[in-house]
C-alpha cells in the first residue's frame, strides 16, 4: 500500500470514528451553517465530511441534498494541502466550470471553504459558504471562516467524546445523546421540506413569465424561515436544566459576534422602523467562546430590544474589553417596569406590554441569552429606568 493510500485509509478511519455519517444532522452543526450564511450573506453553507466516494453534509443551510458524489465536491479540494479554498466565480475557473453543480442546480458561482482538521491532524472535510452570485472574501472574512471551521471540529470532537462515554456505559451521556438525536431529527424533519419549498420558490422567482406573482413568493419564503427559527428557539429554550451545556471555545473577535447578530436582526429592525446600529470598537476584543452559542445569545438580546422599541426608535450595540469583555445592547423602547425585572429571565415569561401589544415571541429570548452567558462563566443583566432598556452580556475572556 502506498503512503498516500495509507494516509487516506487513516483519514477515513478517523472520519468514521466520529459516528456522524448517515445519522441525524447534529443541531449544533446546522446552527453553525446558518450562522455562516448570516455572516457571509450567502444563501447556502455546509459542514461537509468527505467520505471515500461521497460528500456528506453534517450540517447545511439552503442545500436540499443530504450528500453528493465526491467527484463534484469543492470541499474535497481543501484536503490535500489543508488550507482555505476561495473560488470567486466557478464559471471562470478551469477546474470547476464544468461541474454539474455549476452548470446546473444550485448554480454555484462563489465558493469559500476552510478545512476541518482534527486534533490528530486528519482532514475530515470543510466548512463552506456558497452563493449563486460571484463574490470574494477580505482578510477578516477569511479569518472568520477559519474560526467557524475550528468550531465545527470542536463540535465533532464533543460528539465523539459523548459517543465514547456512552459506549463505556455513562447513562448521562446516553440521555444527552438521545436528546440531541431527538432535536436533530425534529429539526431535520422540519427543515428538509422547508428547504425544498424555498428552493422551488427561488426557481419560480427566476421565471420571467411569473414576475407578476413575485410579491407572493417573498412572504412564503420569509415565513418558512420564521418557522424554522421558531422551532430552533423552542428546542434551545426548553433544554432540560440538568442537561449540561457543552461548549467548544475558539478564540474569536467579539466584533464578529456582534456583526453576525446585527445581520440576523437587521431585516426585523427595518420592518419595524427601528434604527439598529453597531458602535465601532476602538480596540479588538478577543474572547474564547463557543461562537454559535455566544452569537445566538447576543442575537436574542438585540432582537428583544428591537421588538420592544417603537418605530422611529434606536437600538445600539457596543463592545467593551475591560475589565471583563462585554456586549451592551441599549434601546429607546418602552422599558421594563420595576416589578417585572425580577422575572424577565424566567422561561416563557411575558410582561404586560408583550401581552397587551401582542409582541412576537414566546418569552424565551432572555432565558436563552442567560443560559449561554452562564455556560461561558459570565452573566446577563438588564436595567431599565422608565423608558429604554440596557442589556449587558459579559463573559470570561
Amino acid at each position: 500500500m502506498t503512503t498516500h493510500a495509507h494516509d487516506e485509509e487513516a483519514r477515513l478511519a478517523a472520519l468514521h470514528s466520529y459516528g456522524v455519517l448517515d445519522g441525524p444532522r447534529p443541531a449544533a452543526l446546522d446552527e453553525l451553517t446558518r450562522l455562516a450564511s448570516s455572516i457571509f450573506d450567502t444563501p447556502m453553507s455546509s459542514v461537509s465530511l468527505i467520505d471515500r466516494d461521497r460528500q456528506w453534509f453534517a450540517g447545511s443551510t439552503g442545500l436540499a441534498d443530504a450528500e453528493t458524489p465526491r467527484d463534484v465536491s469543492f470541499c474535497a479540494h481543501t484536503l490535500p494541502e489543508r488550507r482555505q479554498l476561495v473560488v470567486p466565480d466557478a464559471r471562470l475557473d478551469p477546474h470547476f466550470r464544468t461541474y454539474p453543480n455549476v452548470t446546473g442546480d444550485p448554480h454555484i458561482r462563489f465558493y469559500a471553504g476552510s478545512p476541518l482538521v482534527d486534533e490528530d491532524g486528519h482532514a475530515l472535510g470543510a466548512l463552506c459558504v456558497i452563493d449563486d452570485r460571484p463574490g470574494d472574501l477580505g482578510p477578516r472574512q477569511r479569518e472568520a471562516l477559519d474560526t467557524l471551521a475550528a468550531q465545527a471540529v470542536g463540535h465533532l470532537s464533543l460528539l465523539r467524546n459523548r459517543l465514547l462515554l456512552a459506549e463505556l456505559g455513562d447513562e448521562l451521556a446516553r440521555a444527552t445523546q438521545r436528546e440531541e438525536d431527538l432535536i436533530a431529527t425534529v429539526s431535520h424533519e422540519l427543515r428538509t421540506p422547508v428547504a425544498a419549498i424555498q428552493g422551488y420558490l427561488e426557481l419560480l422567482a427566476e421565471e420571467e413569465q411569473l414576475a407578476a406573482y413575485a410579491r407572493l413568493v417573498e412572504p412564503i419564503q420569509r415565513n418558512g424561515e420564521r418557522l424554522v427559527r421558531m422551532v430552533d428557539h423552542l428546542l434551545t429554550g426548553t433544554r432540560p436544566a440538568h442537561a449540561p451545556t457543552e461548549l467548544h471555545r475558539t478564540r474569536v473577535d467579539l466584533a464578529m459576534v456582534v456583526e453576525a447578530a446585527w445581520r440576523a436582526c437587521r431585516t426585523l429592525a427595518e420592518q419595524r422602523g427601528v434604527t439598529l446600529s453597531v458602535v465601532p470598537s476602538p480596540v479588538r476584543v478577543d474572547v474564547r467562546a463557543d461562537v454559535t452559542q455566544l452569537t445566538h445569545a447576543v442575537q436574542q438580546l438585540v432582537r428583544n430590544a428591537v421588538l420592544f422599541t417603537p418605530a422611529g426608535g434606536d437600538v445600539t450595540v457596543a463592545v467593551s474589553g475591560g475589565p471583563v469583555p462585554t456586549v451592551e445592547v441599549a434601546d429607546t423602547g418602552v422599558g421594563v417596569p420595576a416589578d417585572e425585572l425580577p422575572y424577565v429571565f424566567q422561561r416563557f415569561y411575558r410582561g404586560r406590554h408583550a401581552r397587551q401589544q401582542a409582541v412576537p415571541g414566546v418569552g424565551l429570548g432572555l432565558h436563552i441569552a442567560r443560559q449561554a452567558a452562564t455556560a461561558h462563566g459570565g452573566t446577563v443583566t438588564l436595567s431599565s429606568a422608565g423608558k429604554g432598556t440596557t442589556a449587558r452580556l459579559s463573559i470570561t475572556a
